[in-house]
């Protein structure tokens, strides 16, 4: 199968592109390496992507609506992963144009060329948990109206979703939504709570504990959320939302602890009250997920966060 993966230099993406190549598929990857953080990462990940013969990278802007038509008619693309986007929700908020740019318009652009190029038989879009707010649905259920976004970064994701069945309707194109909850792991953005918590307990830098970590996370390792990807692109459902978590949410404070525990150090961390655009608590209802696409998250939060340090003390000794 040739897949396009969105986003493939980054975080997640970079996970899904290696995993697809290595049982065999042709990926291409697309992405704009842009400086939300240093673009170095990405090439890493890029060169690591590069070692398989049957990976090729577009360096390009979903943004780029010609761009994007011009992809999908030279290239072979039978689905698409479409993991690009503007991350970081409190980012957000004081760069609402962008993230709806990027989240929403970029979406477009590459369902418009899908269409026009036909083949494209599934659409698999990376959503978040974000889009369900302060909900008082719990465990979050894909039912949930998610009708009330707490910032742009959410309200962009969620209009995204609908459009999304927009052109199932009226196109009959399979377009499968994840709704992502808290990923972590090796490779981790320099911006998530994971990784600041690393440099804190490394290099002492303050990081704020927002509601003095009494806020649950469904952490969710990269490899499960991979594994689920996969199997929503294997399956086209037609038009489906589905969540992908690991369905036992942690407190954020013991989160902290499982990785002063590891690494015999204390986090520098400094209380501060949560901020409008964050919620409380997410924690995911993944029968759904389990239903449709066999998800069987089989990482817990202790084996994940000590993959996560382990890398990150090895990656960090080579970027001094």
């Amino acid at each position: 199968m040739s897949l396009l993966v969105t986003g493939a230099a980054g975080f997640i993406g970079s996970h899904l592109a290696e995993q697809l190549c290595r049982r065999g598929d042709t990926v291409i990857g697309l992405d704009n390496f842009n400086d939300y953080y240093a673009p170095a990462r990405k090439r890493a990940n890029e060169r690591r992507l590069a070692a398989y013969p049957n990976f090729r990278m577009v360096e390009a802007d979903i943004r780029d609506r010609e761009r994007m038509f011009e992809l999908f008619a030279t290239e072979k693309i039978d689905a698409v992963a479409h993991l690009a986007a503007m991350a970081g929700v409190r980012n957000a908020v004081t760069h609402p144009d962008l993230y709806v740019n990027v989240n929403l318009n970029g979406t477009q652009n590459l369902l418009d060329a899908a269409r026009a190029a036909g083949g494209v038989r599934n659409f698999v879009f990376a959503s978040t948990s974000s889009v369900y707010g302060n909900t008082t649905q719990i465990p979050f259920i894909e039912t949930d109206p998610c009708d009330r976004p707490l910032q742009p970064y959410a309200a962009a994701k969620r209009a995204a979703e609908i459009l999304g069945f927009s052109y199932h309707h009226l196109f009959s194109l399979n377009f499968t939504v994840l709704r992502f909850f808290t990923v972590y792991g090796p490779n981790g953005r320099p911006d998530m709570m994971a990784y600041l918590l690393a440099d804190s307990i490394m290099k002492g830098k303050e990081i704020p504990l927002y509601d003095n970590g009494h806020m649950y996370r469904d952490w969710t390792f990269v490899d499960d959320t991979v594994n689920g990807v996969i199997a929503a692109i294997d399956r086209p459902l037609g038009y489906e939302i589905i969540n992908l978590g690991r369905g036992e949410p942690v407190l954020l404070r013991h989160f902290v602890e499982i990785m002063e525990q590891l690494s015999g150090r204390k986090a520098n961390v400094v209380p501060t009250p949560r901020l409008a655009a964050d919620f409380a608590r997410n924690e995911a209802d993944i029968s759904k997920a389990r239903r449709l696409l066999d998800f069987n998250p089989s990482v817990s939060v202790d084996e994940g966060v000590r993959q996560f340090w382990e890398w990150y003390q090895q990656y960090d000794v080579g970027q001094r």
